[in-house]
């Protein structure tokens, strides 16, 4: 069984990102993003930390979370909102009869990936990167023209705090000459 290793590194910014199991477009409805978000409250409430940054697209989520001071356990806070979205979701109706025996002796529903990728960062140059990345997402997968025109993420939080500009990465009007340029972190953040 492969051992992961994951840093833990108290009061960190965290990048995560979670994929929905094969892909499905479960957030492509207002009513599945209400329940995501209830879900998220309510571990915040068990489970305290402040959201920097985030955006939901139909088939995966990418956030940034700031943890407590003294606490490094992003991993069970994903845990907890993943069951609590999933039991809204499904209620307790039975699992899929199609999923595999590994995900039926795991107790796993046909909701969420396994595993979810992860990043602590510490260095405000590397938030600011991947606040951009989180915001730029919805065109990069073809959802948006412009990330203003994404109402699914923090951006407008932002512009209303004066952080970016309304016509940030925008096509609206004129095409970019050129495209913010993720590859560094492109292959480490589950896309």
């Amino acid at each position: 069984m492969p051992q992961y290793r994951r840093a833990r590194i108290s009061g960190s910014v965290i990048f995560i990102t979670c994929v929905t199991y094969q892909r499905q477009p479960i957030f492509s409805t207002e009513e599945n993003i209400h329940l995501l978000r209830h879900a998220i409250a309510q571990t915040r409430r068990e489970r305290p930390f402040e959201i920097v940054g985030a955006v939901i697209l139909p088939d995966h989520l990418h956030f940034l979370w700031q943890l407590p001071p003294d606490d490094c356990d992003y991993s069970s806070r994903v845990g907890i909102f993943k069951v609590l979205f999933t039991r809204a979701l499904r209620g307790q109706e039975h699992p899929s009869k199609n999923l595999s025996l590994s995900r039926q002796k795991h107790r796993e529903r046909d909701v969420w990936q396994r595993r979810f990728w992860e990043r602590s960062l510490d260095e405000q140059q590397d938030i600011n990167h991947y606040l951009d990345y989180i915001h730029y997402n919805p065109v990069k997968h073809q959802l948006a023209s412009c990330p203003h025109a994404w109402q699914y993420s923090s951006f407008t939080r932002y512009v209303e705090k004066g952080l970016y500009s309304e016509s940030w990465a925008c096509r609206c009007e004129t095409p970019l000459s050129t495209l913010p340029d993720f590859s560094k972190i492109s292959g480490l953040v589950g896309e």
